[in-house]
């Protein structure tokens, strides 16, 4: 057991207490929910839950058992397809059930550990259970995903994604139709106030916008086009969810599991189709694009009636 007891800083003043304890003690998100859940946290003496909000000066103590650090292991994906490989960069085509690197609570198969498989040599720069990573997809997500092999270009590719000069498109089927057919969404994506796993458009969320363009419309659904101006976790579904078209599918984010039985989709229906940035080294634009995988376009021929 490991316990630290501080006062809390003016900056942190009204703060949730998981998300203090993330910028105090470097915790996960989620790490410091569960601190706070397992009543690891008091506030002058108090527990506090992890909607609480502190309050500068106050006194905090803070209780917990360290976790092992999630390790790379080597594992085959046989589904995981590789677009492009060079000495700086490798490409990949992820698919659904596959995260993209170890992270506690997680045992499924990652990118990083079929890269490892492989054979493949990536960065070393970054945490050691995300070397390599400069972006990521959900689990549920399939498509395109770009490593870092060596340190330049882990450093150009983090800054290329954190200034946003990489163009992310992706294809969503979502339930209905929205209304205008293309347009942006706008709105700031935060932890959600109640549950720990999910995220929602808040007001003390960070700025988040989606660019979308109806490409096929159905009987109660429409394939989009989503260009991502940010890279928020779980963007395109809080984005959506909130325009009250969930990505079908998506029961996390208020999906209809009828539809989503019909269509015989066990995830979201949502891909990253297409990957563009500056190459690291020779800063020439490179281009990268993925078909639909097997469920998601048997899903689409029911939805066109084929």
């Amino acid at each position: 057991m490991e316990s630290r007891a501080l006062p809390v800083p003016d900056g942190l003043d009204g703060t949730r207490a998981d998300a203090a304890l993330a910028k105090l003690l470097g915790f996960s998100r989620t790490f410091a929910a569960d601190v706070v859940d397992a009543g690891g946290v008091s506030l002058d003496g108090r527990t506090v839950g992890k909607s609480d909000r502190l309050r500068a000066g106050a006194w905090l103590e803070v209780s917990w058992s360290p976790k092992a650090e999630p390790r790379v292991e080597p594992v085959d994906v046989p589904d995981l397809g590789i677009v492009y490989d060079d000495d700086d960069i490798v490409v990949v085509d992820k698919p659904a059930g596959v995260a993209a690197h170890p992270s506690l609570g997680w045992e499924g198969p990652t990118v990083l550990g079929a890269l490892a498989a492989g054979g493949f040599r990536v960065a070393t720069t970054g945490a050691p259970e995300r070397q390599g990573i400069v972006h990521r997809l959900d689990v549920g997500t399939s498509g395109l995903m770009v490593v870092a092999k060596t340190e330049r270009a882990y450093t150009v590719l983090k800054r290329a994604f954190k200034e946003r000069t990489v163009e992310k498109i992706y294809h969503a089927v979502v339930q209905g139709h929205p209304d205008p057919l293309s347009g942006t969404i706008d709105a700031p994506v935060g932890r959600h106030p109640t549950h720990s796993w999910k995220f929602a458009v808040t007001p003390d969320g960070k700025d988040s916008v989606t660019h979308y363009e109806t490409l096929e419309a159905f009987p109660g659904a429409a394939l989009l086009e989503i260009h991502l101006e940010t890279g928020r976790t779980h963007q395109i579904r809080v984005h959506m969810a909130a325009a009250r078209h969930p990505c079908v599918g998506d029961p996390l984010y208020g999906a209809d599991p009828t539809l989503s039985a019909r269509l015989g989709l066990t995830r979201q229906w949502l891909h990253a189709r297409e990957l563009s940035f500056a190459h690291p080294l020779s800063g020439d634009w490179v281009t990268f694009m993925s078909e639909y995988p097997a469920d998601l376009a048997h899903a689409l021929e029911i939805l066109r009636g084929n």
